[in-house]
């Protein structure tokens, strides 16, 4: 849900990159420690327990032509290169290499309800890790990876390109961009991915999905691209706490409304709601055949993911 405890503070990772929180301007080393500290923490996961999980599970755009040689007995027939065999007067085969290098895209999320977070992190913060590790396992790969970030709008995008320097700006984007909307519309963001993205590719696309109906614009995008869904939640959201009378804001359009969490109908029926939600999320990705992946903030990351990972390399038969 987007409704939120308005006396919350909000949460640190989503501050102003210019605001500490207590009113004091950051500096620039102060930020670039920030990024810093995720990418050793992301880069170590990928060198490490993340190692071939990615890799072995997205495949590039075909074969290259490399070389020809000549037949040798086990060689399969369609493999001849006839022009050259007729031209030298013996057999000789074509050599092929993957074309390895994909277009890894990250599509996110930073309307206003990703700053809830009732534990220690944020649903941006969890959002902000997850992009880090799946953008350096892509430059791992020596994948181009590029960024959208949006809102009710596009509010950014970063054409995708190689290197850690580049790398490092679509983290610095993710955690201290300050978004113009505070709203979620999906489907702009998809019909933007598929205007701007003309090749096939692997598209991450990271939110809370607490958005309208996107099902006609989830529908191209999964046909043309390698779509995986990232859902990014917080338990607190699923369930009101039993404490009286408190006032809740929607995060993104600012309207406040006060409820008894002592009412037990009224805690059943805000739960009912959450589910009903989450069966047409899922719904609508099994109806398009979109991969997705559930994360929770506070919890580790990596298990979930690495499952997933593991579960689809057996389904496309990868060993």
């Amino acid at each position: 849900m987007k409704l939120k405890l308005i006396q919350r503070a909000p949460s640190t990772a989503l501050r102003s990159a210019r605001d500490d929180g207590g009113g004091r301007a950051q500096t620039t080393a102060e930020i670039l420690k920030k990024i810093r500290a995720l990418e050793i923490k992301t880069r170590g996961l990928v060198e490490t327990a993340f190692a071939g999980d990615y890799h072995s599970v997205f495949k590039g755009r075909g074969m290259n032509f490399e070389d020809v040689r000549e037949y040798q007995p086990g060689d399969e027939i369609r493999a001849i290169d006839w022009n050259v065999t007729a031209r030298m007067g013996t057999a000789f085969v074509k050599k092929f290499t993957e074309e390895r290098e994909l277009t890894v895209m990250l599509v996110v999320d930073v309307s206003a309800s990703g700053n809830f977070g009732s534990v220690s992190q944020s649903k941006r913060e969890l959002a902000a890790e997850v992009a880090c590790l799946l953008a350096f396992s892509a430059i791992r790969n020596n994948d181009k990876v590029g960024l959208i970030l949006f809102t009710d709008r596009v509010e950014l995008f970063i054409p995708p390109k190689k290197g850690r320097s580049h790398t490092l700006r679509l983290i610095r984007e993710i955690l201290f961009f300050e978004p113009q909307g505070r709203g979620t519309e999906p489907a702009l963001a998809l019909d933007y991915l598929n205007k701007i993205v003309t090749r096939r590719a692997v598209v991450f696309f990271i939110s809370d999905f607490q958005a309208p109906d996107f099902s006609r614009a989830l529908a191209i995008s999964g046909r043309r691209h390698d779509f995986v869904a990232i859902h990014i939640h917080d338990e607190r959201e699923k369930a009101l706490p039993n404490i009286g009378i408190i006032s809740l804001e929607d995060a993104e359009t600012g309207d406040q409304i006060e409820i008894n969490t002592a009412d037990r109908a009224t805690r059943i029926r805000f739960s009912d709601l959450v589910n009903e939600q989450g069966t047409e999320l899922s719904r609508t990705l099994r109806r398009n055949n979109i991969d997705a992946i559930a994360l929770q903030t506070g919890k580790d990351y990596l298990p979930p993911l690495r499952s997933f990972f593991k579960q689809r390399g057996r389904r496309l038969g990868v060993r």
